[in-house]
């Protein structure tokens, strides 16, 4: 059962979707199934913009996506979290999608007054309930360095091993999240599910984050991957882990030999739809753009 913008890949896409995930029977719908699905989606499906740097976004249609997810790419939230809702509508999970919007800590105060659009979040009901009482949990594999796991979908703060969050309610609007230090310190959502009119919203928006000189995505390469201990990030060609328990750690990639080596076997983006060409491209297009962020900064 799903809410809001529904879509309905087709059925055969799903198993190469599940064996991308490592994940052969999902069964039933239930609180430890969707935490399973959250920890896989995280640690084998990237935050990534491979393809915007190259000036061929693809599309955030759902069975697009889930069939690049299951030829081994990433994306970002349009893509990661619009076919992970497909997935978990398949596998029976009720799955509602909010318009949402992803702030820096500098705009807290338009976090708190509205929603910006930028963003696709998840709200999933379980059957029955956990041991805590929870039914509904706020799911987002679309923030690259956001939750592990799902979050009970109640006010206050939430701790996974040695990472924190919390949720708040916004009065007439919805949910604010928060994680502090993050790249996406806030996200917020709407209560209500996004309507049929939401889908050419994200789409338009889409267009803008994935082709405008303005947008993060277009000036900065980036990829991310969480996993139960930490995140690895990769901007440009600095490769960085956060793990507050073993030290973060810190370095430059040499060159493009290293930076596909990192991308593919730190990050598991496939990389056999990069022609020779792609790659000189790319890495030329990382490499300026660093020099140019080492310059600013006097490194």
């Amino acid at each position: 059962m799903t809410s809001g913008t529904k879509t309905h890949p087709h059925p055969g896409i799903y198993a190469a979707y599940l064996r991308r995930l490592g994940i052969e029977e999902p069964g039933a719908p239930s609180v430890e199934g969707l935490f399973a699905l959250q920890r896989a989606h995280l640690e084998r499906v990237p935050y990534e913009n491979v393809d915007i740097q190259l000036g061929r976004a693809p599309g955030i249609d759902p069975e697009l996506t889930a069939r690049r997810f299951a030829a081994g790419r990433g994306g970002y939230c349009f893509h990661l979290n619009g076919a992970f809702a497909a997935l978990l509508d398949h596998l029976g999970y009720e799955v509602t999608r909010h318009v949402g919007g992803v702030y820096m800590e500098s705009q807290a105060e338009d976090a708190v007054r509205g929603v910006s659009g930028d963003h696709l979040a998840l709200t999933v009901r379980v059957p029955g309930a956990a041991a805590d009482g929870t039914r509904v949990y706020y799911v987002d594999a679309g923030l690259g360095d956001g939750p592990y796991e799902p979050l009970p979908l109640r006010e206050g703060s939430h701790r996974q091993g040695a990472f924190a969050y919390s949720l708040e309610r916004l009065p007439g609007t919805g949910w604010l999240y928060r994680n502090p230090g993050s790249s996406a310190p806030l996200a917020n959502f709407r209560a209500e599910p996004a309507g049929p009119a939401a889908a050419a919203a994200f789409e338009a928006e889409h267009v803008r984050l994935s082709t405008s000189e303005d947008s993060g995505f277009v000036r900065t390469f980036a990829a991310l991957r969480r996993d139960a201990d930490g995140i690895d990030t990769l901007r440009g060609r600095v490769l960085s882990r956060i793990d507050p328990v073993h030290g973060n750690t810190e370095r430059v990639l040499d060159g493009p030999e290293e930076f596909y080596t990192v991308l593919e076997g730190v990050f598991g983006r496939a990389l056999d739809d990069l022609t020779p060409t792609d790659r000189a491209a790319l890495w030329t297009r990382v490499a300026r753009a660093h020099d140019s962020w080492a310059a600013a900064r006097g490194r």
